[in-house]
């Protein structure tokens, strides 16, 4: 929409997850800016203050076709994220217009201008607009300071390979990245992400030469601190492999499979893996390296009814050592990404418990928004299982927890032993500070 075609009293009220986007013409031209002449404009309201904060963020040039900036859901994201230390009441996003939605993204490389005060004079230029789109309340002590937030990942370059839809998850991308890790060296990833939460990152793995995906690549922040967790019924799952039996695991949300193919390869389990959606398992087989064989087959389902069909038929159905979600929330204006609230429903985590073993183990990653969120998932969990442990070492986003069936050996017993053939493979992949982190709670 071109902004003839708004009232500007629309911008005068904060109104909560009030969300329009329109063109404008840019105050400046090139070379004074890299910026286009006509640009697209974002405003997103929050909660209202007082006084209220007004922010913007100038989107990185080249990077308008990325999600996370060209969609309601993004520029929900990005308040989210500066809302703890930030009480933003108004964000607005200012940046080049984005490609056709039907079109891939353009490639993207990290740009660093010849003149770092082009940007200021960028800025200085759309101040006259930021003040229109002020609301009334934000003049109260006359006129309203406007901040200028900016937005770094560690992302240097990155080439769209494929976008295309799926029946449940919506629309998904794949796409190859080079990632600044400094103080080593730059890495190249391979990424899948979906359009309803675009700063989600659902599944990353290493690309050997050739852009060939690397088996069983737990670059993932969190699935290592997963795995990390099988330690604690190692005894249990060196039984089964004594025995002559592959230990076996549940994991409910597939992504592009580096951990089923981790399990599998590198920890001898036979796994069973459930995905909602058959172009997710589609993009896992062709892009990411996902094999089936007689130690890893994958279905087609919902993991939250299978639970439930657990509840119902309790001991008619297999039992896992271990089992593993790692399911987000469709809806971004939730309070946690992940697990969705319907895996937290007492039917659904009693299921969960009857499909392990005695001395079996849920291991569930969380996205809470706040610490507060996260208790209350602990308080769900408790509710239905015996112990409950936490991986205490995380991103700072993730938060891995742990609930078993039964009473386990102690931590600081296992942490002591810290001997046998599954921690010689843990430690082979780089497990071990994550084992050195699990607490009981």
């Amino acid at each position: 929409m071109a902004a003839e075609g708004i009232d500007p009293a629309v911008f005068q009220r904060l109104v909560p997850s009030q969300f329009i986007s329109f063109s404008f013409p840019n105050p400046l031209r090139w070379p004074q800016t890299p910026y286009a002449d006509t640009l697209r404009v974002a405003v997103l309201d929050s909660a209202s203050l007082s006084p209220p904060m007004i922010a913007a963020i100038v989107v990185p040039h080249r990077r308008e076709d990325d999600w996370l900036f060209s969609t309601h859901a993004g520029h929900l994201q990005l308040l989210h994220s500066f809302t703890p230390s930030l009480p933003v009441s108004r964000l607005v996003l200012v940046g080049d217009l984005p490609s056709s939605p039907s079109s891939l993204p353009r490639p993207y490389s990290r740009h660093q201008p010849d003149d770092p005060s082009s940007l200021d004079g960028f800025k200085q230029s759309l101040l006259p607009l930021l003040l229109v789109l002020c609301p009334k309340s934000a003049f109260s002590d006359g006129f309203p300071s406007i901040t200028f937030l900016s937005y770094e990942d560690d992302i240097i370059r990155s080439t769209p390979v494929e976008k295309l839809a799926g029946p449940s998850v919506g629309e998904m991308l794949i796409e190859d990245v080079e990632i600044d890790l400094s103080p080593a060296g730059p890495e190249l990833r391979r990424r899948l992400r979906f359009k309803r939460m675009p700063n989600l990152v659902q599944t990353q793995v290493r690309l050997l030469p050739k852009s060939v995906p690397e088996v069983g690549s737990m670059v993932q922040p969190y699935l290592k601190p997963m795995v990390a967790a099988l330690s604690l019924n190692a005894p249990a799952i060196e039984v089964a492999v004594d025995s002559g039996s592959p230990p076996t695991a549940l994991c409910i949300g597939v992504g592009g499979g580096p951990l089923l193919m981790s399990l599998r390869s590198h920890l001898g389990f036979r796994v069973v893996g459930v995905e909602g959606d058959a172009a997710v398992l589609r993009v896992a087989h062709r892009h990411f390296g996902l094999l089936e064989d007689e130690f890893l087959k994958v279905i087609v389902g919902d993991g939250i009814k299978l639970f439930e069909n657990y509840t119902r038929e309790r001991s008619k159905r297999d039992r896992f050592h271990a089992v593993m979600v790692d399911l987000d929330e469709q809806d971004p204006m939730k309070e946690i990404t992940a697990p969705p609230a319907e895996f937290l429903r007492p039917n659904v985590l009693l299921g969960a418990r009857l499909a392990l073993q005695k001395q079996g183990i849920l291991v569930v990653n969380v996205i809470p928004s706040a610490e507060g969120y996260f208790l209350k998932v602990v308080e769900l969990f408790r509710e239905v299982f015996g112990e409950l442990y936490e991986v205490g070492e995380g991103d700072g986003v993730n938060r891995v927890l742990i609930a078993a069936t039964s009473p386990l050996r102690s931590v600081s017993e296992e942490k002591k032993k810290k001997e046998g053939p599954l921690y010689e493979k843990l430690k082979q992949l780089d497990c071990d500070r994550f084992i050195d982190a699990i607490r009981k709670i």
